[in-house]
Order: structure tokens, then sequence, then C-alpha cells
């Protein structure tokens, strides 16, 4: 039986030998608490007759700098993928596409409808900006800050042109009813429903937090019991006090109880979901109380060769009397530098660097997505949201379209076109490792990493290039790089932009500052480098793919980086790789065609 851990126990000393608490101001004690046991999954195969006629479609778009590519794509795609759904492809009996009709209520003149014609689907937008967790990045108390860094997780209706778009009864989501069923009835023309979506999704904009939280944004919406209304301090500790009322209507008129529920995310980051509560908050905070930049208190020796020893913590935490020497643990005889501890990497490598794992377990998404009951704010079991109405688990879907050579989850390595490959059948060796051992991830692409990587791409047997390599050396992330500030990841893969973009006085471009030298997306095809933006870029998506290994037939995984940005009309265009998938996926849940 597995047990739900409320709640982990560290403490950060008020007196460290090098003032970093005085820096922040931190004295941070959270105690543990009892273990809760929670049900195992039943993984019993799922009953043959769980279909439905109705879908939920839940868009998750990642709101941080320089996503404007990506978003624009995704936009491109979407009519695609709301014309799949109303106008299901004529297939044989491999599933393989034979024909098609102009309207969904012609007969196929070869095969038969993939499904039937979805004619009543919701679709909703959230962004990955919830806010600081208590810091103050990404909270008012930044000098910086956009409204848009905490959306809260609730459906968001701003237009890409200003104002606000018109929901289904002003309830925040679009609605399809080319029945006028529905009262009062939604929208019968796809047209139109296109064009309000592409409005909402334009107006997500790219002005949200940089602590992107892609699974806590999902889980928040869909199945937190009690999502809190506000972070408050109280004694350095934060705080979650009230109910989001407003976020819960939403959820409450959103999901039905007999829909299929399907998420699509789009991100070119990992996840980045700070457990709430506490002092967690502190890996997101920029300045301290004596207004100079906050570093966090470095990690004990033991975790730089195994993070998961007993005698790995921080260095402000009580350590075992068996993990004391005889001398002073000469990594906590100094606060690290800006270059030891860039804002922009607080999510990465945290245990190791930091002796502390500050995000939540990517067990609570698979928890969120698969069981009937989950902790509430308390620890107390309560029934989940999602589930609670009778819905099946084999109902509810989670696609991603993320940082990941398109090369590794495609049927064939070397054409897109094939299609990608079901979640169950991904080698997943080569995109995680294995977690448990510690081993890497096969494709070299795919290991987070500050430093240059070497090897050789295990699919297409293509190596990785220095930082010193021409433009494209390597087809699926241009070459490694060099960050002089050390702020950065390397790249899993890049795609090309439309429109090279213009960085010279836009502080929130790739190529705008001075340490670009080496940087792929920078580089013209002369193998120079400048301050215009020839690519977009995405690091490795670790944690949602995680998640997305354990739900299985659930999962749906895609690349962001698109194989084709212009001609539309070509399969491999955009994101249509990723509407193809995720038809596949969910359409054995679907009513059957005929």
């Amino acid at each position: 039986m597995r047990s739900w851990n409320r709640a982990a126990a560290f403490v950060l000393a008020a007196a460290l030998p090098f003032g970093c608490a005085g820096r922040a101001g931190l004295e941070i004690t959270l105690e543990g608490e009892d273990d809760v046991s929670v049900p195992p999954i039943d993984t019993g195969p799922p009953p043959a007759a769980a279909r439905a006629d109705k879908l939920d479609l839940l868009l998750v778009v990642d709101n941080s700098r320089n996503l404007d590519a990506a978003q624009g794509l995704l936009v491109e795609t979407l009519p695609y993928l709301l014309d799949r759904l109303t106008r299901p492809a004529c297939v044989n009996g491999f599933g393989t596409i034979v024909s098609e009709t102009a309207s969904p209520e012609e007969p196929c003149p070869v095969g038969v409808r993939d499904f039937a014609p979805v004619r009543d689907i919701h679709i909703g937008v959230i962004s990955t900006s919830i806010g600081g967790h208590g810091a103050d990045i990404c909270s008012p108390a930044s000098t910086t800050f956009d409204p848009s860094a905490n959306d809260r997780a609730r459906l968001l209706t701003r237009a890409a042109s200003g104002g606000a778009v018109p929901t289904w009864e002003n309830k925040g989501f679009l609605a399809w009813d080319p029945g006028q069923a529905s009262d009062p009835p939604g929208d019968a023309d796809l047209g139109a429903l296109g064009a309000k979506l592409a409005e909402v999704v334009g107006g997500v904009g790219t002005k949200g937090c940089g602590f992107e939280a892609q699974l806590e944004s999902i889980y928040r919406f869909l199945v937190d019991p009690e999502p809190y209304l506000d972070m408050t301090l109280e004694g350095n500790k934060a705080v979650p006090s009230g109910v989001d009322d407003v976020l819960l209507q939403q959820r409450a008129d959103f999901l039905r109880p007999d829909s299929v529920v399907a998420v699509l995310l789009l991100t070119d980051e990992d996840d980045c979901s700070t457990r709430d509560g506490g002092q967690y908050f502190a890996v997101n905070q920029g300045t301290g109380t004596d207004g100079k930049p906050f570093r966090m208190p470095p990690a004990r020796s033991a975790c730089a060769s195994n993070p998961n020893d007993p005698c790995c913590a921080s260095c402000a935490q009580p350590t075992q009397v068996s993990c004391l020497g005889t001398e002073v643990d000469p990594a906590c005889t100094k606060l690290p530098t800006a270059i030891e501890d860039p804002l922009n990497l607080r999510c990465f490598d945290q245990k190791r660097r930091f002796g502390i794992d500050f995000l939540y377990p990517t067990s609570r998404y698979v928890d969120g997505f698969t069981r009937d009951v989950i902790p509430n704010r308390a620890g107390e079991l309560v029934k989940n949201p999602l589930f609670e109405s009778g819905r099946p688990r084999e109902l509810v879907f989670f696609a991603g379209i993320l940082g990941v050579p398109w090369q590794d989850i495609a049927v064939d390595p070397k054409a897109l076109a094939t299609g990608l490959l079901p979640a169950t059948e991904l080698d997943w060796s080569l995109l995680l490792g294995d977690p448990e051992t510690g081993e890497p991830p096969a494709d070299p692409l795919m290991r987070p990493s500050i430093d240059p990587r070497e090897g050789i791409h295990p699919r297409t047997g293509i190596p990785l290039a220095p930082p010193s390599a021409s433009a494209l050396e390597n087809p699926i992330n241009g070459h490694e790089r060099t960050t002089t500030a050390r702020d950065d990841l390397q790249y899993a893969c890049i795609f090309p932009l439309r429109v090279p973009k213009e960085c010279t006085g836009q502080a929130d471009c790739e190529c705008a500052g001075t340490d670009v030298t080496t940087n792929p997306v920078c580089q013209a095809p002369d193998g120079s480098y400048g301050a215009t933006q020839r690519f977009a870029r995405a690091v490795p998506a670790t944690r949602p793919l995680a998640v997305m290994k354990e739900l299985g037939t659930q999962a749906v995984v895609a690349s962001i980086c698109a194989e084709k940005v212009s001609s539309p009309v070509q399969p491999t265009f955009a994101y249509k790789p990723a509407a193809d998938a995720l038809l596949r996926t969910i359409r054995r849940r679907l009513e059957p065609g005929g």
C-alpha cells in the first residue's frame, strides 16, 4: 500500500555561519505530519463501454517570455483540431485514413467514420502562471509585476486584440453546439468558434511568471478540492487562506460528469510547481529583507555525489549527528554567488544544489489524473472532483507539446509524417533514463545540463555539436552553447521562426543581451551571431514526461519543436502531429462512427 506524505519536514536555522538567514529573514520550521494511506490504483482492464459523446478540452498555455512563436503555431493548429473533431475522417479497419467528406453529415465514400462527429464541446484556456507561492517574484511585491504572472489557474478570456472574448453564458469557456441543444445555445459556426479561441489563446500573452507551474495549474483547476484564494506571509511562513470560489464555479460549469476530458499543455520549459505553505516559497524569492538579492543556502557536500544520501541536506538545516564530521562542511562556509544561484535556474536540480526538493512530487499529478480520492489541504482524503460524478479514469487524457525532440517520439525518427508513437510504445529510457538508479536519459539532448553535453543521438546517429559548431551542425538543437552567466539550460531542440525577430532594445528576447555568442537561436546561416533571433528553443520537459510515463494510455507526448512552420497544408505543419496523436488516443473513448 502506498502512502501519501503530507509534508516534507525541513528546518532552516536562523543563524548560519555565512549569515544566510539574516540575509533573507528566513527562519523555517516545517513539522512532519502523519502519513495518510491512499488506496492503490485498480489496474484491471477498463470497461469496454466507457465512451462519451461530449468533450471538455482544457488548453494550458505557457505564458512566459518568448512563447509567442509557439503560441502562434498553436493558434494555427486549433482549426485543424476542431475540424477533425467535428468532421472526423473516414478510416479502414486498421484506422488508416482512406477518405474525407465535405461535411459530417455526408456518408463516407470509402471506410467508416473514425468516430462520431463531436457535437458538444467545452473549450477552456488557462495559463501556467499561478504567482510566487508567497515569494516576491511573480507577486505585486515585484517591481516588474504583471497581472498575468498570477492567473490563479482560472479560465482566461482576455483577447489578443484587447478587451475580453465573449464566452458561453459568460462562464469563461467556449461551447460548440451545432444542434443548438444547450440552454442558452452555444456556437454553431465553427469558423466563429475558432476565431474566438484564437483570440483567447493569443491573449494569454508572454508576460507571465518565469517559474512556470504547468502541472500545478492543471491540478488546481481540475482537481484541487480547496484551491486557496490568497497566500500571505506570517512569521516568515507562507500560509494559504480562503477558497477560490470563482475557480470552483468555473470548474463546475466547465466539467460535465459524462464527458471525455482532454488536457493539452503547450510549454518550452520544465515544470516548476513549488509546494505551497511553510517556506517552500523561499526558492522563488528574489530579494532579502535587507534589500539585497536573496541567495539560496547551498547544499551540504554529500549532495554533490548523491542527492539521495541521508546526509544530503541544506546547509541551513540541522544535521544528523552521524553526518557531522570533525570539521565544518566546506560547502557551508559561504553563500552562493549570482553565477552559482541564478534566479532562472532555481527549479533545476534542487536537491543536489540546495539539499531540499521544493517542488511537489510528480506522483501528486499522477494521482490527480487517476485516483478516486486525494488529500485536501488538511491532508484528509476526499473525493477527486474529476471522478466524484462516476467518470471512469480512462476518459481523462493528458497531452503535452513539450521540450522533446520529435525524433525521439516519432514512428520513424527521420520522418515526422509517419506520426507520433503512442505513449505506451515510447522508449522512456531515451527521455527519462532511470530516476531510481540515477541513469541519465539515453538521448543526451534530454539530459538537463548547464554545461555543454556530448554524445550521439541514439535514434538518428547524429552527434551533438560543440558550442563552436557552425549553424545547425546538429539539426535537432543546432549545437551546444556556453552561457557566461550560467543561467540557462542546454536545449533539447530548436525550431525556426517564420519571421526572424529583432531583439535590439527588447529585454524579453533570447538574443537581446551580450551573451549570444554560441547560442544557436541567434546564429545566422553564415555562422555569425547577432541580435536577431532566428529560432525558438525548448529545454527538456522532465517532470511532465514523468507524469505521462505513469499515465500510459491516458498520455500523449508531442514536441514543441515544429518540423514545418510554413505551408499549412503539410501534414507536419505546426502542431498537426500533436493533434493527430491526441485524436488517435481519445478516439476509442468517443462514440463510434458509422
